[in-house]
């Protein structure tokens, strides 16, 4: 529980009244909060579930002290009553919204009439949970310059291990109507204090600092699912990592500057405000005050250069490259592929921008994007990279409007071949066929099966013929769908709604099906299917892909500490992916981690590299 107080005798007495007015309504719970003096208290408008049993209800006077004001984006401040209830299900502090710059200061105590109601960050649609306020507040100071309201710990002891319960089946599997159970599950014991003062000691950091907005990831909990670089991994839709919670700086923070961590940093000391929740990672402390960075030791990764009779395949997304970017960012670009991949021989790329970036005219050729990354990566010290890949049909693969991302090949001539076989186009599908015995493409390079509408809105996978030392390779460069539209982990949903995945679903099936063409022709052939999955190793989609033992995700034969190319909300996860056909024996694999771990990032995943003697 926060804190504790006998509750009135005369409680009781003073339900029935208070029904008759309207003022309160759900349970008779939520009533027996109401003070002597028949004023409604914080916690009686909280209650002991995610929504207000006064939501859409008028409440006049309710007291506390404000903790923390917000004076950007949704402004408002926090109040807390300093003289809690027996039950650690109901918060004792509230957001109240004003809508303009408040007028009041930490310290004051004020009294607020105005109306209950549930605001969800994200729009309805959204499933997000709500966030309890009150709004269109008439606001009384009382007095200022009074102590803080204790700050409730938020540490390894408090938070549970188990992240939520199981959703009402009833109610669309919504934990809106449930109970709380702070002391079981994390999601309750966050809600139970929403609103209130809270603080956390020393922290890892799990998440780096996005300085536009001023926040970064800690975990509360140092020895959960520890990644071998000092994040926490993301390892089963089972596993959430409960310890892990957004800091965001709060006024008069906002006007220092905000510490630029990196995974593996800590945040040391304690780190105090209210706890908001928020549309963009859920439960955030709003931090009053900060406690202080102290570096680790993490550096970008470098790995090791391939032998001479070894292939080095690699995949990087550049995030939206064209040529509007910096020439900074093409020379960074250009510098990890030599110095931290060790000029692999092929590079498939995701996201190459079209020749003006997202203005949206018509233009689909990314010949200019290309030649400025190739030219950098050589004016790095690298091969002189040649590229092979097909345009898409403006606007049809989803993206930046306007930027038509693809896949390309970067392939080192020195060391690797290309083998042209009828270049197809946006719509053209290349097909299996067989050459002297072995299997080959009808087209090369060549997309698969664009008309399937798994590809709607989506980059189609991009296939390629290569030869190494007398040795054909067949690689499949792709793309799949985001996971735009999928419910947050936080969500009032659990388990949250995932709906990209059959997108994505339908996408590794047509990948599959292909990969499984070419071992019909040849089991013995050398497959590769890389790129940005945007999907986990255990997901369906990648059981899909390696169905039948056709392919076999790669990241999986590293530990499961370095198994991460992307980090999301404190979560180190794959999105990246190398899949391998059987007869890619005895390779080595490596996730570069170069971007996701860093505040200073050049894209925000980081690259693969498989090296194996065809």
């Amino acid at each position: 529980m926060h804190s504790s107080h006998p509750r009135s005798a005369a409680v009781a007495a003073l339900v029935a009244g208070a029904l008759a007015t309207g003022l309160l309504t759900g349970t008779a719970g939520a009533a027996e909060g109401v003070a002597a003096d028949g004023a409604v208290r914080i916690h009686d408008i909280q209650g002991t579930t995610r929504i207000s049993p006064l939501n859409g209800k008028q409440v006049t006077d309710v007291a506390g002290i404000v903790t923390g004001v917000r004076a950007h984006g949704s402004r408002g401040f926090w109040i807390q009553d300093p003289d809690a209830d027996d039950n650690a299900a109901t918060s004792e502090g509230i957001f109240v919204f004003t809508g303009s710059a408040p007028t009041v200061a930490v310290g004051d105590a004020v009294k607020v009439s105005g109306l209950v109601g549930e605001y969800v960050p994200g729009g309805v649609n959204s499933g997000n949970q709500s966030v309890t306020q009150i709004s269109k507040p008439a606001v009384t100071v009382v007095s200022s310059g009074n102590a803080l309201p204790e700050a409730a710990a938020v540490n390894e002891y408090t938070v549970p291990a188990a992240y939520a319960p199981a959703g009402d089946p009833a109610a669309a599997g919504s934990i809106n109507g449930l109970a709380l159970n702070p002391s079981r599950y994390a999601l309750d014991f966050y809600e139970s204090l929403e609103g209130m003062n809270v603080a956390i000691g020393t922290s890892r950091v799990v998440g780096a600092t996005a300085a536009e907005y001023g926040e970064l990831w800690v975990t509360v909990k140092g020895w959960e699912n520890n990644a071998k670089r000092g994040g926490t991994l993301y390892g089963s839709y089972e596993s959430q990592n409960t310890g892990r919670l957004k800091v965001q700086q709060l006024a008069p923070l906002a006007q220092q500057p905000f510490p630029v961590a990196n995974v593996g940093d800590k945040l040391t000391g304690t780190t105090e405000g209210p706890m908001d929740f928020n549309q963009f990672g859920g439960y955030t402390l709003a931090a009053r005050t900060l406690g202080t960075l102290s570096k680790g030791t993490t550096a970008p990764e470098k790995t090791k250069a391939q032998a001479p009779g070894e292939l080095a395949v690699a995949t990087y997304n550049v995030e939206n490259l064209d040529p509007t970017d910096p020439q900074e960012k093409f020379d960074a670009l250009g510098k990890a592929v030599v110095e931290n991949l060790a000029s692999p021989d092929i590079l498939a790329l995701e996201e190459i921008q079209d020749d003006n970036g997202a203005k949206n005219d018509g233009t689909v050729s990314a010949e200019q994007t290309l030649a400025r990354f190739t030219a950098a990566i050589a004016a790095a010290g690298g091969p002189s990279y040649q590229w092979r890949t097909v345009n898409p049909s403006n606007n049809q693969d989803g993206g930046e409007p306007g930027g038509n991302i693809r896949q390309v090949f970067l392939f080192n001539p020195a060391r690797v071949s290309f083998t042209d076989r009828a270049a197809g186009d946006a719509t053209t599908a290349t097909g299996v066929t067989t050459e002297k015995g072995r299997a080959a493409l009808t087209h090369s390079p060549g997309r698969i099966d664009p008309a399937n509408p798994a590809w709607k809105d989506s980059r189609k996978p991009l296939a390629g013929e290569f030869v190494f030392r007398g040795r054909p390779v067949f690689v499949i460069a792709n793309h799949f769908g985001s996971k735009g539209g999928d419910e947050a982990l936080t969500s009032h949903h659990q388990p949250p709604a995932r709906p990209s995945e059959a997108k994505r679903l339908q996408q590794a099936q047509a990948v599959n099906a292909f990969v499984k063409e070419l071992l019909a022709v040849d089991k013995n052939a050398k497959v590769l299917a890389l790129g940005d999955i945007n999907d986990f190793e255990f997901s369906d989609t990648t059981k899909a892909l390696e169905d039948g033992g056709a392919l076999y995700s790669a990241i999986k034969s590293l530990p499961k500490s370095e198994r991460y190319s992307y980090v999301f909300q404190g979560n180190a996860q794959v999105l990246d992916q190398i899949l391998v056909s059987p007869a890619v024996k005895g390779y080595t694999y490596d996730s570069v981690h170069i971007n996701a771990e860093f505040s200073a990032q050049n894209s925000d995943h980081d690259p693969q590299v498989l090296r194996f003697r065809p």
